[in-house]
């Protein structure tokens, strides 16, 4: 697979609570170098990223309701409506997990939804954080399900700041719990280029990280891509 092709499905990293505006810029210039899709940054950050981005073609995205998911939705909706205002083109929703395991499902769907619909009436992405590492098989199949049926354009695996990351086996299970209507986006723990192919290789169409430059440089760890790839 080649570099560029993987270049072009990563969203980069740039989401540490201590990350400030230099290092945001230094990021944003490693982004711009290696024409990443996005730079995924904390919502106070999406300004200033759109304009160091400016001209390069990578897009600016945020996250909303980071990194529990357990804002309310009026919070996540206004959340989203000021990030699009402020130049984000996509948009990283974590779902609330608590009402998940709690099995109230209309809210989680609910949820989802009106951040969806704020996202898609902008002409903006919504991709749906279901943090695999704190749910059962079971409820991974759910989250993907309800994420579909409020809209979703993605379903992502993790946050990478709520326990492991992002491992085949769980992207194989939510490839193949949504239709072909919804894409899957691998994040957490990805950090060699083997990784970064073997889940494209799995149906990723976009992957989370902090280490582009790791990764295209071509750094290969030897991990066993079957087990966790924290």
């Amino acid at each position: 697979m080649e570099k560029k092709t993987i270049a072009s499905m990563i969203d980069h990293a740039v989401l540490k609570p201590e990350a400030s505006d230099k290092d945001l810029k230094r990021e944003c210039e490693i982004a711009a170098r290696y024409k990443v899709a996005s730079v995924c940054v904390k919502p106070s950050h999406v300004t200033l990223a759109g304009e160091c981005l400016k001209g390069t073609g990578v897009k600016v995205s945020t996250v909303i309701g980071f990194p529990h998911g357990s804002a309310t939705t009026f919070c996540k909706a206004a959340e989203a409506r000021e990030s699009i205002q402020n130049g984000a083109e996509e948009l990283d929703m974590v779902i609330n997990i608590g009402k998940l395991l709690s099995g109230d499902f209309d809210y989680v769907r609910q949820d989802i939804k009106e951040v969806v619909d704020i996202a898609h009436e902008k002409g903006a992405l919504l991709k749906v954080i279901i943090e695999t590492s704190l749910l059962s098989d079971e409820m991974k199949v759910t989250a993907c399900k309800l994420a579909e049926e409020a809209g979703a354009d993605y379903v992502k695996t993790s946050t990478g700041f709520n326990g492991g990351g992002a491992t085949l086996e769980d992207v194989l299970l939510m490839r193949k719990s949504v239709s072909d209507k919804v894409k899957v986006k691998a994040s957490g723990g990805i950090k060699n280029f083997d990784q970064a192919a073997a889940f494209i290789d799995a149906g990723c169409l976009r992957l989370g990280t902090s280490a582009t430059e790791q990764i295209l440089s071509g750094f290969s760890a030897g991990m066993n891509l079957g087990q966790d790839a924290y």
